[in-house]
């Protein structure tokens, strides 16, 4: 046998032998993970995740996730990574969450930020600053499916494309679902504009209208200036096929990526109950819409005007 042969045949000896040691490591480096998240969350909500999450109404089927494909064990990891944004790096005040009432319910919120760190915090409050915890639904939008992994992230969190139909389910089944009618147009406001609510859509009133749900005012002060957006460039929106293409000056700047640490402020209103017929004319819906749009502007008007500071 020549030297190069049996150096090659003592070279693949060895890769067997390591082969065999890649799965072992890679199995205590998740058992160690998997350790020092629970760890961080047990210090973070005081007690063990899945004790917490034994309290939530959840219905899992055989395969261990919901008909909308929510799967505990990867909703723990976004826990984890909310919860430590909403208690230690926008350290958020949570105000008035307890009038959130029990069963089927619509958390109606302002938008802003460029990015949604506002739905984040207020699931993140209503896991974690609610007894019982309850998982917040929210309705995302429909482009957010065509980003790769996105969708399948999403659904295993718990969030939903934002169809009617998913809407109706979620709420039929006595689920927490946050919506944010401005859409779009809120969460791409441009500093000038920060805390000036856009038109609120009407198809959320409707919604509460047929499935007899309340709704719950909530405004969300703080995610105007973590991302001080100077103008909108339609074009590269439309080039790159997104709803916006803000203009981030903080972008360019190194570690100017991560949001500024504002810190957020989430003021929980009291349920509103609306009657009538879901099918009513535009005329009479944004009426009912009106008083939902205006106690947010006053809640949000009330909680700048306590506001001492951006940053504290």
């Amino acid at each position: 046998m020549s030297p190069s042969i049996r150096s090659k045949d003592i070279a693949l000896a060895k890769l067997g032998r390591y082969a065999g040691v890649i799965p072992a490591i890679a199995g205590l480096w998740v058992r160690q993970s998997e350790a020092a998240v629970d760890a961080a969350l047990r210090k973070l909500l005081g007690e063990e995740f899945h004790a917490r999450l034994a309290r939530v109404p959840l219905k899992l089927g055989t395969a261990g996730v919901d008909p909308f494909g929510l799967d505990p064990e990867w909703a723990k990891y976004a826990i984890w990574s909310i919860a430590s944004l909403h208690r230690h790096y926008f350290r958020s005040d949570v105000h008035g969450i307890e009038q959130v009432p029990p069963g089927r319910v619509l958390l109606v919120a302002n938008h802003s930020g460029q990015i949604p760190i506002d739905g984040a915090l207020i699931s993140a409050a209503m896991f974690m600053d609610t007894e019982p915890p309850r998982i917040v639904r929210a309705m995302i939008e429909k482009w957010a499916q065509s980003l790769p992994f996105v969708s399948t992230f999403f659904s295993r969190v718990g969030q939903v494309v934002g169809v009617p139909e998913n809407a109706r389910r979620l709420l039929e089944q006595d689920e927490a679902l946050l919506v944010f009618p401005e859409g779009v147009q809120g969460i791409s406001k441009t500093f000038d504009h920060r805390y000036q609510l856009t038109d609120f859509g009407l198809g959320f009133m409707r919604l509460a209208i047929e499935t007899n749900t309340p709704i719950v005012p909530v405004a969300v002060i703080g995610g105007e200036e973590q991302y001080v957006s100077l103008g909108n460039v339609r074009s590269l929106a439309r080039l790159f096929g997104m709803p916006a293409f803000p203009l981030i000056p903080q972008l360019f700047i190194p570690g100017g990526q991560l949001p500024l640490p504002t810190k957020y402020r989430l003021y929980f209103g009291k349920p509103m109950a609306f009657e009538g017929d879901a099918d009513d004319d535009d005329a009479v819906i944004e009426a009912k819409v009106w008083r939902v749009k205006s106690t947010i502007e006053d809640m949000l008007a009330r909680g700048l005007k306590e506001r001492t500071h951006v940053f504290w």
